[in-house]
């Protein structure tokens, strides 16, 4: 039997079982359609090298006005957020991210349910090598264990130092989801927003123009069109976010800042002996002044094009950069990831969606999707990196639509890495997962011991046969209620889970010894 070649990672998936794609969300889903990204981020702690030094060089004067003008230059103080939408229904559990029984990740499923989320039974991860005693098919590089040969974890190891590595936990979920469907309320950002994360530029970004910023939609009960993420698809869209005006093609940036500055002081000067014959004239004064402030202080923060440019920025594109010139200028979702990268760790918003399209990659063989698994990982990896390198903290979290599974037939090539070949839609076979990085040191775990903590490290669990038991976890069988999850253990890394029914008064997961079960990591800041 002649086998299938692997499609390039930008092909589009059609299928004959599947209608003609007539959406927004179809197209993407086939790939047709780039996904875009959405921007995330903590707070703006700094522009310079040492992020607890908040960056302002106003005259004192204009300083002590930034706070009653409302400017925030720190942001909200929260973790930089990220998702990653993997729109189509991409394989997460078992060739990526390890799942197990209830007793955890390496509580090993049974030789078939790994042949079917594409495992052979010589690459099972239940295998002990009989020199070890250990499993050469389970890697915890990074805290949370992936199976050895995983395409996201290849790809994130070859962007993150191990220095970087070893600061780095997770935590997986098993969960069932529609399959090739926009409609699933995958999409966590207002929720994260809701809990306090904004940016010093806007709350949130978007790769869509949606009401969620990504292909999935947002729990109603979260959103808040207050909000509404701003859509950001290329570098020339993070530098077009401010514009500082025409002052700075005469004038060097600090002499541009000196003009404004003098401006909000001769206005404050001669509002002062203005009286607008209203009732809110000191409103209306606050605002004019205000307006000034805020200028000179766009002015100070942004008159650098570098500042916001990650095509300038040398921890991401050059020689030491995260992405070599060549591979940033030759892929598109490089350039789209490193926009995101600079806005979430400098904290311009508060959080945001990269969405991916391509992964309904049940093409019958397996290299299409290796590639494309491949190459998500470098982008995961890029964003890792990028925040070690700013000294910040990171809530990287990945989703998928649906999910695959395998008939067992191998796919031999090259590519296909001797693997089994994704035959068919399976939304049972679903999971998602957020890595966390702490540049104090890996995040650790909940629970008193280490049976304890692998219990934490999954939340949730499969049957032998490698189907999401749907009554082990509020979110396995509950889109909104893994958006509850992600948010309580996002509170949770501050401290805050105390809050969370506050944050989230529909929430379904309980209350108490309920939640503690459902948060993985000790707090981080």
């Amino acid at each position: 039997m002649m086998k299938k070649k692997h499609l390039h990672p930008d092909s589009p998936l059609l299928f004959a079982d599947h209608r003609r794609p007539l959406t927004r969300r179809e197209f993407i889903a086939t790939g047709l359609c780039k996904g875009g990204q959405a921007i995330a981020g903590m707070s703006l702690f700094s522009l310079f090298a040492n992020p607890n030094q908040a960056y302002g060089a106003l005259s004192s004067d204009l300083e002590a006005l930034r706070d009653s003008c409302g400017i925030s230059v720190q942001g909200a103080g929260k973790i930089p957020f990220i998702g990653f939408d993997l729109a189509g229904g991409a394989n997460i559990a078992g060739s990526n991210v390890l799942v197990g029984g209830a007793g955890g990740q390496q509580d090993f499923l049974s030789t078939a349910g790994y042949n079917k989320l594409g495992l052979p039974g010589d690459m099972a991860p239940s295998i002990a090598n009989p020199d070890t005693g250990a499993s050469d098919f389970v890697n915890t590089d990074l805290g949370l264990a992936f199976h050895s040969d995983s395409s996201f974890l290849r790809g994130i190891l070859e962007k993150v130092s191990p220095e970087t590595a070893s600061r780095i936990n997770g935590a997986v979920i098993p969960c069932r989801s529609d399959n090739d469907t926009g409609n699933n309320p995958h999409n966590p950002m207002y929720a994260i927003a809701a809990a306090g994360a904004n940016g010093s530029l806007m709350p949130l970004i978007g790769s869509r123009n949606t009401d969620s910023g990504g292909n999935s939609m947002a729990p109603a009960s979260f959103i808040d069109l207050s909000k509404r993420p701003t859509k950001i698809d290329r570098p020339s869209d993070v530098t077009g976010l401010v514009d500082v005006g025409d002052l700075f093609g005469l004038l060097s940036q600090s002499d541009a800042v000196a003009v404004m500055e003098s401006i909000q002081r001769v206005s404050a000067q001669k509002m002062s002996s203005v009286n607008s014959q209203v009732t809110r004239d000191d409103v209306i004064k606050d605002m004019v002044n205000c307006g000034y402030v805020k200028s000179a202080d766009l002015a100070d923060r942004f008159g650098d094009p570098s500042t916001l440019n990650p095509v300038l920025d040398p921890d991401i594109v050059g020689p030491g950069g995260i992405f070599n010139i060549e591979e940033f200028d030759n892929e598109s979702e490089f350039r789209k990831t490193s926009s995101i990268m600079k806005l979430v760790v400098n904290g311009y918003s508060g959080a945001g969606t990269v969405t991916m399209g391509g992964f309904d990659y049940h093409t019958g063989e397996r290299g299409t999707g290796e590639l494309r698994d491949l190459r998500a990982g470098r982008c995961m990896g890029a964003c890792l990196e990028y925040a070690a390198r700013r000294n910040m903290p990171l809530m990287l979290y990945v989703f998928s639509d649906g999910s695959v599974a395998s008939n067992g037939r191998i796919d031999d090539s090259v590519e296909g890495r001797g693997k089994g070949e994704w035959t068919g839609d399976n939304s049972s076979t679903g999971a998602s997962f957020f890595l966390v990085y702490n540049p104090g040191g890996r995040p650790q775990l909940m629970g008193a011991d280490v049976e304890q903590a692998a219990r934490h490290q999954q939340i949730g669990f499969m049957r032998p046969d490698a189907s999401v038991d749907t009554a082990s976890a509020p979110a396995a069988n509950n889109v909104n209620l893994l958006v509850d999850t992600v948010l309580l253990n996002y509170m949770a890394l501050h401290g805050e889970q105390g809050q969370f029914a506050n944050v989230a008064p529909r929430q379904g997961l309980g209350s108490g010894a309920a939640l503690d079960a459902l948060t993985a990591f000790q707090p981080i800041v």
